[in-house]
């Protein structure tokens, strides 16, 4: 078997094409956009290549095929934010073969070593959370945008390596027109009832005042948080408007005390029952095959990005008011077509938010792995049980 560093634009190619051709049979399978894998290896896109690192390789067998492919990395923002300085590794795709898994593996452990790291995690995302984290472990649904998708023997490659859960990721979910449960409504009710309260989808044509809004209730509700930094206005109208082409405003809520944002639910199309029809390019022909699949309504399903409550608004049932204002909405078909929601996934260590998920009425519909494994295997390894 040959490892092959990923330096040319032929070999990030053929980075993006073996994971294609590895699921060709599978039915479930969407293939991701080249441009969005390709952005966590561009300088000019991915901002944590100005003073961190990143390797790919792809693994041919002994007859020139393409077999598997890996990345490892170090993002300097959180690699010693552990007990042991820790690495990552991600976009991990294999053959059934732990021979050709450990030389993958093998080779991140060794580049991750030789830069002064103890530990490495995977398969994650170079970046943020929100994106190719975790191994999907249960529930082999086809994938929603931008994340994880693998076959179940992907579990044993990485366990049999040496590698342990971390921490366990859950994706939640929901019929749309279920009812929510009684007791639901009644938790909600002491809120609705009180005139200081009130709920309203985004308006896309003040796009602007939401941004604020979103920004007001981040800034309060997240800041608190290790590591986790203000956001500037210019910060906020950015995410507003990288999700503009894709928002539909009735499913975006907000929640305000004496016209004051104290909280926000902010959901989208679920993007991949549109990009699974343009075969993983955005070109023009693709985008325009992307805008005929949304306008006859291929999109059933809706996508729960993030949820808060600022501090002194949680537990008094806030976030049931505004759950159950948004219903009226978002459970009429007349103007709202999804019928599932997904929500983001929440990591074991989040038992609180957990629990919200469990009385909205979601179940656990798939369960993801972030892994560790520790280079000294005589020190002491701990399961994740707070966020960072």
């Amino acid at each position: 078997m040959q490892l092959i560093e990923v330096t040319t634009p032929k070999l990030a190619q053929e980075f993006l094409l073996v994971q294609v051709r590895l699921y060709k049979n599978d039915p479930k399978y969407i293939r991701p956009l080249d441009k969005d894998v390709n952005d966590v290896f561009d300088p000019k896109r991915n901002r944590l290549l100005r003073n961190s690192e990143a390797i790919r390789w792809i693994l041919r067998n002994d007859t020139g095929e393409t077999i598997g492919r890996v990345a490892a990395f170090i993002n300097k923002k959180t690699a010693n934010s552990f007990a042991q300085p820790t690495g990552g590794i991600g976009f991990f795709d294999c053959i059934n073969s732990q021979e050709a898994a450990n030389k993958l593996f093998d080779a991140c452990r060794n580049w991750l070593q030789e830069r002064g790291m103890e530990a490495m995690d995977g398969p994650i995302n170079f970046g943020d959370r929100d994106k190719w984290w975790g191994l999907l472990a249960d529930g082999f649904y086809p994938p929603t945008y931008t994340m994880n998708y693998n076959y179940p023997y992907y579990i044993q490659l990485f366990e049999n390596y040496g590698f342990q859960v971390f921490f366990k990721q859950y994706v939640y979910y929901r019929k749309v027109r279920d009812s929510l449960t009684p007791e639901y409504f009644e938790k909600s009710q002491r809120i609705l009832n009180d005139p200081n309260y009130s709920f309203r989808h985004m308006d896309l044509k003040q796009m602007k005042m939401y941004a604020e809004h979103f920004r007001t209730v981040y800034n309060k509700g997240w800041v608190k948080h290790e590591g986790v930094k203000e956001m500037s206005e210019a910060q906020a109208m950015s995410v507003m408007k990288t999700l503009k082409p894709v928002l539909d405003e009735k499913i975006v809520w907000f929640a305000y005390y004496n016209n004051e944002p104290v909280g926000f639910f902010i959901s989208i199309p679920e993007l991949n029952q549109l990009f699974k029809y343009v075969n993983g390019k955005l070109n023009w022909w693709g985008k325009l095959k992307f805008a005929y699949h949304r306008w006859r309504g291929a999109c059933k399903a809706m996508y729960g990005l993030v949820f808060g409550i600022v501090p002194e608004h949680q537990g008094k049932g806030v976030e049931a008011a505004m759950v159950v204002s948004a219903a009226k909405v978002v459970q009429d078909s007349n103007r709202v077509p999804y019928e599932e929601l997904q929500m983001n996934w929440i990591g074991d260590f989040n038992p609180k938010m957990m629990k919200v998920a469990e009385q909205v009425g979601g179940r656990i519909y798939k369960t993801y792995h972030t892994y560790r494994f520790l280079f000294d295997r005589t020190k002491e390894f701990k399961r994740m049980t707070i966020i960072r």
